[in-house]
C-alpha cells in the first residue's frame, strides 16, 4: 500500500512540475491558493487528482500484466 502510494505521489509531483513549470517558478504560492478558481475541462480543483488518477491506471495496467505472468510460471 505504502509502495503504491508513493507512486501515485511520484507522478502527481511529476504531472505538476511538467504542466505548470512556469507557473511554480515565478509564483507558485499564488498559483496554488487560486486552485480553487481552476477551470481545467470544468473539473475545477479536483483535475490534480482526476488527472493523477488517469495516468496512476495507465500505469498500473501493464504493472499488472506483468504481476499476472510472473505468476503462472
Amino acid at each position: 500500500m505504502k509502495k503504491e502510494l508513493l507512486i501515485y505521489l511520484i507522478i502527481f509531483v511529476i504531472l505538476t512540475i511538467t504542466i505548470h513549470f512556469s507557473e511554480l517558478i515565478t509564483h507558485p504560492f499564488e498559483h496554488i491558493l487560486n486552485l480553487s478558481k481552476s477551470g481545467a475541462y470544468g473539473l475545477g480543483a479536483i483535475h490534480p487528482i482526476i488527472f493523477t488518477t488517469i495516468v496512476y491506471v495507465i500505469v498500473l495496467i501493464p504493472r499488472f500484466v506483468v504481476k499476472l505472468f510472473r505468476f503462472k510460471k
